[in-house]
């Protein structure tokens, strides 16, 4: 016996499930994760807790190469965290619907 709240979640996934699956909404909450991340390191090599590391990415870093490393990183963690979000709903909608199934042949 499904709850009501599981009965609404099949019932919204089933009229929105290609929606989310190319929604903005996730892909921006993982870019913004992915820029929280690249804003971190330019905090740390910028503090100078490493001086090795500073002085690594001083000589041999070019600025355009790391703003570049820190875009591929945030769009890559948006397009993952996306995906997995729509992973998840979709698992979770086939095992309730596997378990409204089994239920009702019993």
């Amino acid at each position: 016996m499904l709850s009501s709240e599981e009965e609404s979640f099949i019932g919204y996934w089933e009229k929105n499930r290609e929606a989310e699956k190319n929604s903005l909404r996730p892909f921006f909450v993982g870019l913004s994760g992915g820029f929280a991340i690249g804003i971190g390191t330019l905090l740390l090599l910028s503090a100078g807790w490493y001086e090795r590391a500073n002085m690594e990415a001083n000589s041999r870093l070019s600025s355009f190469l790391l703003v570049f490393a820190i875009l591929a990183i945030s769009f890559f963690l948006a397009f993952f965290y996306r995906k997995f979000r729509w992973e998840m709903q979709e698992q979770r909608y086939r095992e309730l619907l596997a378990r409204k199934k089994k239920t009702q042949n019993e």
